[in-house]
């Protein structure tokens, strides 16, 4: 009896877990849908369309005239020239050997960019995974400027001269620069450097400010990502999509981590942080995108809603360049997949765009297990078979408890029977009169049911690292399983699985339980077959290494336990 409730609990758990995942992203997606659109009395544009700034029109895509005036100390208010309407830009390809980058002209911003190890589905010949773009109800871009109130200076629609042509890192090279110019009216010019590394996602952006002009120059720069909210194709528990969080990100070293959901933009309470060592960024499933001003400065964070589309910005302090004078400036911006290694040593913090919920103390160490393992190995299924061994010689000596548990049990179960046929309907005398047995004979009803539960977190935790890690996205393990991270397509690992839960049932003994509650139990292999047929491959594979081990163990301690018993 205590084994069907045990079944019963994890059943309910697990299900309750992923509906209950599920229903938060459909409220957030929800809420993105519905959430009304900021009022700013002009039409906004797309980033390759013309603008006039002037008159007393507000563009939300711009620092308002608070954040710019507490960035740069004054109370000054408006838009100051340097941004007059431009003519149709161009746009610059920039290819390394892992980033494909369309730069538009109009204020060098990022529009485009490609994820060339990546793919979008496992098949051989798939496109690579597009993670920036500036196509209409798919907008998802990085941009950066500089901000004044009394200056000319460069918003992130100014003209920017770039290269002729389209760049490429050229084999045997490791970096790459891209120079792109702005030259204003008064004098002062800036040039902006793309700083590209091989096998790096992070771009180095670099602003050389020069002020050949007659009076000072003062002004802000400042770096966001906009993004039209992705529309949910597919929803339910059996999508991994419908888990992942998709929305904006911020940090710094006194709040941390934060995140905000697309549905949780409102133009009505828009944030409004000022932060040390912060960055801000956009999160999906496995990929990320993040600007990273030096740590040593007071940012400015601040969110706006424009037309339907969410916009996260950080503004730093203003920049004072006297004439003949000239200033650098340099940020980070990341663009690629959840790589923790490179995310960690771009910025504090910005590894925790990996999120592995509420029992990453948990995912984290397993994480690094199975990094090790795959190192070891080349192959992340034997890495997650080589993390299974590990938990089950951590977990031998509760296991063989467990085992020996059941095994007396089994041993007893004829009594129990004979108790039962003796009290008949009397439930109370007869349950009394068991755990005077098991009293007797030195037996904890319940204290087989530990290590299933005390691995419960464990395989909730994996279930995050596979859902997570964009290491295992689309990783072959061996033969029909060529994603772990999808389904299996044959349903092998769950029939399999399910096989080794009906032989452990099996060898568990059914004591005290009445017709009802052993057709339960009986059932309960196929619930877990049938949930597990959804499930990442790699999650049903370690779930039936785990249980094809267990089994072995339980069968020759049962066996040895028998063999004992006999000679006795």
């Amino acid at each position: 009896m205590n084994q069907v409730r045990v079944f019963l609990l994890f059943a309910w758990l697990l299900v309750a877990f992923l509906l209950w995942e599920a229903w938060q992203q459909e409220q957030a997606a929800s809420a993105a849908q519905t959430l009304p659109a900021a009022t700013t009395g002009i039409e906004t544009s797309s980033p390759g369309q013309d603008m006039p700034v002037g008159g007393s029109a507000v563009d939300p895509t711009l620092p308002s005239a608070d954040v710019a005036a507490s960035a740069e100390s004054s109370a000054a208010t408006g838009i100051a020239g340097g941004n007059e309407a431009v003519p149709s830009s161009r746009r610059i390809t920039i290819t390394t050997d892992v980033l494909r980058l369309e730069v538009d002209e109009q204020g060098v911003s990022i529009v485009g960019a490609e994820l060339l190890a990546y793919r979008t589905r496992a098949e051989a010949g798939a496109p690579p995974v597009r993670l920036l773009d500036a196509q209409p109800g798919m907008m998802y871009v990085a941009q950066s400027g500089w901000h004044s109130s009394a200056t000319a200076a460069p918003n992130h629609r100014a003209r920017f001269e770039g290269p002729q042509h389209d760049v490429q890192l050229a084999a045997g090279e490791n970096s790459l620069a891209v120079p792109f110019v702005w030259v204003g009216p008064d004098g002062v010019s800036i040039e902006r450097v793309l700083h590209l590394q091989r096998g790096s996602y992070a771009i180095g952006i670099e602003d050389r400010v020069v002020n050949q002009g007659t009076t000072e120059w003062r002004a802000s720069p400042y770096y966001q990502l906009q993004r039209e909210p992705p529309v949910q194709q597919r929803s339910g528990f059996t999508n991994p999509e419908a888990y992942s969080f998709v929305g904006a990100a911020w940090y710094s070293d006194s709040e941390k981590y934060n995140k905000i959901a697309f549905g949780d933009f409102d133009p009505r309470e828009p944030l409004n942080v000022s932060a040390q060592h912060a960055w801000i960024g956009m999160l999906q499933h496995y990929f990320f995108t993040a600007w990273v001003p030096p740590g040593d400065e007071t940012i400015k964070l601040d969110t706006a809603v424009v037309e339907s589309r969410r916009l996260i910005r950080a503004v730093a302090p203003a920049v004072t360049v006297a004439p003949g004078a000239q200033q650098e400036r340099t940020v980070s911006l990341f663009v690629g997949p959840k790589l923790q290694d490179q995310m960690a040593a771009l910025a504090p913090g910005l590894e925790l765009a990996v999120d592995f919920g509420k029992l990453t103390f948990i995912a984290e160490p397993l994480h690094w297990l199975l990094s090790k393992f795959h190192a070891l190995t080349g192959n992340w299924g034997w890495a997650i078979i080589l993390l299974v061994l590990l938990i089950k010689a951590l977990f031998f000596k509760l296991s063989e408890a467990q085992y020996r548990s059941f095994a007396r049990m089994r041993q007893i179960q004829p009594r129990i029977e004979a108790l039962k046929e003796r009290y008949g309907d009397d439930r109370q005398k007869f349950n009394m009169a068991m755990m005077e047995l098991y009293k007797k004979e030195k037996i904890n009803p319940v204290g087989g049911c530990l290590p299933i539960f005390l691995q419960l977190p464990v395989f909730f935790a994996l279930y995050w690292v596979l859902l997570e890690s964009v290491e295992l996205r689309h990783a072959p393990f061996a033969l029909w399983i060529q994603n772990l991270t999808a389904p299996d397509p044959y349903f092998v690992l769950p029939v399999l699985n399910l096989a080794v839960m009906w032989l452990t049932q099996k060898l568990q003994p059914a004591v005290g339980m009445d017709p009802m509650q052993r057709k339960m139990l009986q059932f309960m292999p196929l619930v877990f077959g049938v949930l597990f047929a959804f499930f990442p491959a790699g999650l049903v594979l370690y779930w039936t290494v785990n249980g094809g081990l267990g089994l072995l163990q339980q069968w020759l301690i049962t066996r040895r336990f028998a063999a004992h018993t006999a000679k006795a």
